[in-house]
């Protein structure tokens, strides 16, 4: 069979590499936060070869693929108290199905003392952002017309989303309260829209950079 060199091939995102200085502490972020189980973990640092230096691995996922996240122990590793001012991979989202999956996650997350450091409706979805261990920030969220197609086109066409891409800020813990009354995921989108659930105090956009 002759080989495609002609046309792009759309493949999907099947994993993310993350190097840390602790893999205990990020594992377990994420597999409370994220419902990741470890399918595979080196028990100590593996020797490096052809220069590199020596590494503990862990490989976890929380779905039918092998893996979705990669941690790479690296010694020495430190805070990077500057991430504002270089270069770098800014968030990485998961997307629940429905939005009272993200309205429990956050319950449950709040109750463990992990609270998100950032909430919107962007529009297009509504998103919780939280910080793990190490300061990346993990989205999680749901999208508000509950198909893909719909949203796409509500960012290729939208002048209110070219105009705020980031969308209102809100409170999450107005969102249960109004989701527990028994308005629809819909309605509460619009009222968040319209500032109904925005926070008491305005979040710091600057957390995102």
């Amino acid at each position: 069979m002759p080989l495609n060199t002609q046309t792009i091939v759309h493949l999907r995102l099947h994993h993310l590499g993350v190097t840390t200085a602790n893999t205990d502490a990020m594992a377990d972020w994420y597999r409370t936060v994220l419902g990741m189980t470890i399918v595979h973990q080196t028990a100590s640092a593996n020797p490096g070869q052809q220069g590199a230096p020596s590494i503990k691995s862990t490989w976890m996922t929380n779905d039918e693929a092998n893996h979705r996240i990669a941690l790479v122990e690296i010694p020495g590793l430190e805070a990077d108290t500057e991430r504002s001012h270089h270069r770098r991979v800014q968030h990485f989202a998961f997307e629940y199905d429905t939005l009272g999956d993200l309205l429990g996650t956050y319950l449950r997350l709040k109750e463990g003392g992990i609270v998100p450091v950032l909430c919107t409706d962007a529009g297009l979805q509504t998103a919780f952002y939280y910080q793990d261990p190490d300061g990346n920030t993990v989205e999680i969220n749901v999208d508000n017309f509950g198909n893909p197609l719909t949203s796409s086109e509500y960012i290729r066409t939208s002048p209110e989303f070219a105009a705020n891409p980031m969308g209102a800020y809100v409170d999450p813990d107005k969102l249960v309260a109004a989701y527990a009354e028994g308005t629809s995921a819909w309605d509460l989108h619009t009222k968040a829209r319209a500032g109904e659930f925005a926070p008491d105090v305005p979040y710091d956009p600057r957390v995102m950079m």
